[in-house]
Protein backbone atom coordinates (compact mmCIF):
# COMPACT_ATOMS: atom_id res chain seq x y z
CA UNK A 1 0.00 0.00 0.00
CA UNK A 2 1.28 3.44 -0.93
CA UNK A 3 1.49 5.54 2.23
CA UNK A 4 3.30 8.40 0.48
CA UNK A 5 -0.05 10.13 -0.07
CA UNK A 6 -0.19 10.82 3.70
CA UNK A 7 1.12 14.38 3.67
CA UNK A 8 1.89 14.75 7.39
CA UNK A 9 5.30 13.08 7.76
CA UNK A 10 4.84 12.12 11.42
CA UNK A 11 1.43 10.56 10.73
CA UNK A 12 2.92 8.68 7.77
CA UNK A 13 5.73 7.24 9.90
CA UNK A 14 3.28 6.32 12.67
CA UNK A 15 1.00 4.53 10.19
CA UNK A 16 4.04 2.71 8.77
CA UNK A 17 4.81 1.45 12.29
CA UNK A 18 1.17 0.47 12.84
CA UNK A 19 1.08 -1.44 9.56
CA UNK A 20 4.11 -3.55 10.50
CA UNK A 21 3.29 -3.92 14.19
CA UNK A 22 6.49 -2.05 15.08
CA UNK A 23 6.88 -0.95 18.71
CA UNK A 24 8.15 2.39 17.35
CA UNK A 25 4.42 3.23 17.12
CA UNK A 26 4.45 4.23 20.80
CA UNK A 27 7.33 6.68 20.29
CA UNK A 28 5.15 9.00 18.20
CA UNK A 29 2.90 9.68 21.20
CA UNK A 30 3.27 11.45 24.53
CA UNK A 31 3.46 9.18 27.57
CA UNK A 32 -0.29 9.01 28.28
CA UNK A 33 -2.17 10.19 25.20
CA UNK A 34 -5.92 10.65 25.23
CA UNK A 35 -7.64 8.10 23.04
CA UNK A 36 -11.23 7.65 21.98
CA UNK A 37 -12.83 4.75 20.15
CA UNK A 38 -16.21 5.64 18.64
CA UNK A 39 -16.37 8.57 21.07
CA UNK A 40 -15.62 6.53 24.20
CA UNK A 41 -12.41 7.32 26.10
CA UNK A 42 -10.19 4.25 26.36
CA UNK A 43 -6.64 3.51 27.51
CA UNK A 44 -4.20 3.93 24.62
CA UNK A 45 -1.56 1.49 25.90
CA UNK A 46 -4.04 -1.22 26.80
CA UNK A 47 -5.75 -0.93 23.43
CA UNK A 48 -2.58 -1.12 21.36
CA UNK A 49 -0.99 -3.84 23.50
CA UNK A 50 -3.74 -6.04 22.02
CA UNK A 51 -4.06 -4.43 18.57
CA UNK A 52 -0.49 -3.66 17.47
CA UNK A 53 0.68 -6.30 15.02
CA UNK A 54 -2.84 -7.68 14.57
CA UNK A 55 -4.85 -4.70 13.34
CA UNK A 56 -3.97 -2.54 10.33
CA UNK A 57 -5.24 -0.59 7.35
CA UNK A 58 -6.08 -2.59 4.23
CA UNK A 59 -6.47 0.63 2.24
CA UNK A 60 -6.12 4.36 2.75
CA UNK A 61 -9.11 5.90 1.02
CA UNK A 62 -9.15 9.52 2.14
CA UNK A 63 -6.81 11.93 3.92
CA UNK A 64 -8.00 15.21 5.46
CA UNK A 65 -6.95 17.90 7.93
CA UNK A 66 -3.48 18.47 6.46
CA UNK A 67 -2.67 14.76 6.58
CA UNK A 68 -3.72 14.18 10.21
CA UNK A 69 -7.08 12.47 9.56
CA UNK A 70 -6.85 9.09 7.84
CA UNK A 71 -9.84 7.15 6.50
CA UNK A 72 -9.69 3.65 5.10
CA UNK A 73 -10.67 0.02 5.24
CA UNK A 74 -9.29 -1.58 8.40
CA UNK A 75 -8.74 -5.14 9.60
CA UNK A 76 -9.77 -4.97 13.25
CA UNK A 77 -8.90 -8.44 14.53
CA UNK A 78 -11.90 -10.25 15.97
CA UNK A 79 -14.21 -7.37 15.01
CA UNK A 80 -13.76 -7.92 11.28
CA UNK A 81 -13.02 -5.50 8.48
CA UNK A 82 -14.75 -2.14 8.09
CA UNK A 83 -14.18 1.54 7.23
CA UNK A 84 -12.51 3.55 10.01
CA UNK A 85 -10.98 6.91 10.77
CA UNK A 86 -7.84 7.72 12.73
CA UNK A 87 -7.55 11.38 13.76
CA UNK A 88 -4.15 12.38 15.12
CA UNK A 89 -3.72 15.48 17.32
CA UNK A 90 -0.20 16.92 17.77
CA UNK A 91 1.17 18.94 20.65
CA UNK A 92 3.61 21.85 20.26
CA UNK A 93 6.58 19.45 20.28
CA UNK A 94 5.17 17.44 17.36
CA UNK A 95 4.15 14.35 19.37
CA UNK A 96 0.62 13.03 19.30
CA UNK A 97 -1.30 13.89 22.44
CA UNK A 98 -4.61 12.46 21.29
CA UNK A 99 -5.86 9.81 18.89
CA UNK A 100 -9.52 9.47 17.94
CA UNK A 101 -10.48 6.32 16.09
CA UNK A 102 -13.85 4.95 15.08
CA UNK A 103 -16.03 3.46 12.46
CA UNK A 104 -16.35 5.77 9.47
CA UNK A 105 -19.77 6.49 8.04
Amino acid sequence: MDLSKITDETVRHAIEALQTGDQKWYGFFIENPVMTDDGNTIDFTTFFSKALGKEYFLSIDRIENEGKDIYGNFKAGQWGTFPVFFKFHKNAEGKFERLDIGQAK
